[in-house]
């Protein structure tokens, strides 16, 4: 056993305070990878490994040998930003222009830090696996490390956690639930083709703007009438683009939007319901609808019943922790692909901002750092003594 201490929560801030200021997107994230492992090369390496993802070169995966295992938890966070200009006038904010830490993978990644920090100056009784993961933001990126083969053999979690920052929620607070924690997703992508012309002249042409127009109203009747209230979920259309000037008839119209659900079932008779209603619109203003409909790696984020309730058992009576159940949110997350391969749970971590997740203005709460560490330190300890 090592007699370093763990981080502190100066130094947790000023590794925060370093990730904020040099965001990257999504599969770019190589200044982001080379800071982590730095930073973890210098933790007490007597049981760590490393292993590499050649087909995903952002990624990074770090194991701890346990001194007695019995099996081997994962433990994810992602590492990617958004396309976002910060407008916080934080002293540390984005040095790197239109991208920001506005989803809070900043400190995803500093608590996943110190719970690795923790564990690597006090040998874990179970083997532990840190899933450093990318493009959680676009592009699946637990799904492409899943699929890379890279969390096999000894790098094979049993079970895996992972947590999400949450404004609304006071700094430092756990919640969960039960059941389904984050919606799936999937992207719409349609573009209408007909025939462009003279505005003077319609019957000359045939106009985009009437049937994509037709396809945005017919959409917004999926969920109030074909899927179960109970139930729910949502279709939103967020970009319409279409035709050059206004006595030009447009030959093109391209609408992108998404789908979300709390249950595959939902998403996938939503998907159906989209594509039925395309195809309808070709037909019926004889134009040309390429439809391209994407989950990807975007799956509903199911806990797994047995681990959340163990965790829940955990959290809520631990006096130092202040945990909530929650609802389920309509937020996506590529972790609900790993939940999907490896029993596990998500949870969100408080960290009281005025301002939503993805807003230009988040500036989460540093207190959340030394908090999150702790409460998920303890919970391991806890769960790696449990038959």
């Amino acid at each position: 056993m090592s007699d370093a201490t763990d981080l502190t929560n100066e130094a947790l801030i000023a590794i925060r305070r370093h990730l904020h200021a040099h965001p990257e997107l999504s599969l770019k994230e190589f200044e982001t990878k080379a800071y982590l492992k730095g930073v973890i090369q210098a933790f007490d390496q007597t049981h760590i490994s490393y292993r590499e993802v050649e087909s995903v070169p952002t990624a990074l995966l770090v194991r701890i040998a346990g001194s007695a295992p019995q099996r081997t938890i994962g433990y994810r966070t992602d590492i990617d930003a958004l396309p976002v200009t910060e407008a916080t006038d934080l002293s540390f904010q984005s040095q790197n222009s239109g991208i920001m830490h506005a989803c809070g993978h900043d400190m995803h990644m500093t608590v996943a830090l110190g719970i690795l920090n923790h564990f690597a100056n006090h040998q874990p009784k179970d083997n532990l696996v840190f899933l450093f993961q990318p493009a959680e933001e676009n592009f699946s990126g637990g799904e492409r490390v899943y699929k890379s083969g890279a969390l096999s053999d000894e790098f094979l979690p049993e079970e895996i956690y992972g947590l999400h920052d949450n404004p609304e929620l006071a700094s430092g607070v756990i919640a969960t639930r039960l059941g389904t924690l984050f919606a799936g997703t999937t992207e719409i992508h349609v573009t209408f083709t007909g025939e462009g012309g003279h505005a003077a002249f319609p019957h000359r042409a045939n106009d985009a703007i009437i049937a994509a127009s037709a396809f945005v109203m017919q959409v917004q009747t999926i969920v109030s009438r074909r899927v179960d209230p109970i139930k729910g979920g949502v279709v939103t259309l967020g970009t319409f683009t279409a035709g050059t000037i206004g006595n030009v008839i447009a030959e093109t119209a391209h609408i992108d939007g998404t789908i979300r659900g709390l249950q595959q079932d939902t998403i996938e008779l939503i998907q159906g319901q989209v594509r039925q209603i395309a195809k309808g619109i070709g037909v019926t203003y004889g134009v040309t609808v390429d439809l391209e409909l994407r989950q990807d790696g975007y799956l509903p984020v199911e806990n797994n019943p047995d681990l959340t309730q163990q965790f829940i058992t955990y959290m809520t009576q631990n006096e130092n922790v202040d945990f909530q159940i929650v609802g389920p949110a309509m937020t996506g997350e590529d972790f609900g692909y790993l939940l999907s391969k490896i029993p596990g749970t998500m949870f969100w971590l408080g960290v009281e901002s005025p301002y939503a997740l993805h807003s230009s203005h988040l500036a989460p709460k540093e207190t959340a750092l030394e908090k999150g560490v702790q409460a998920m330190t303890g919970f391991l300890e806890w769960r790696m003594q449990q038959d």
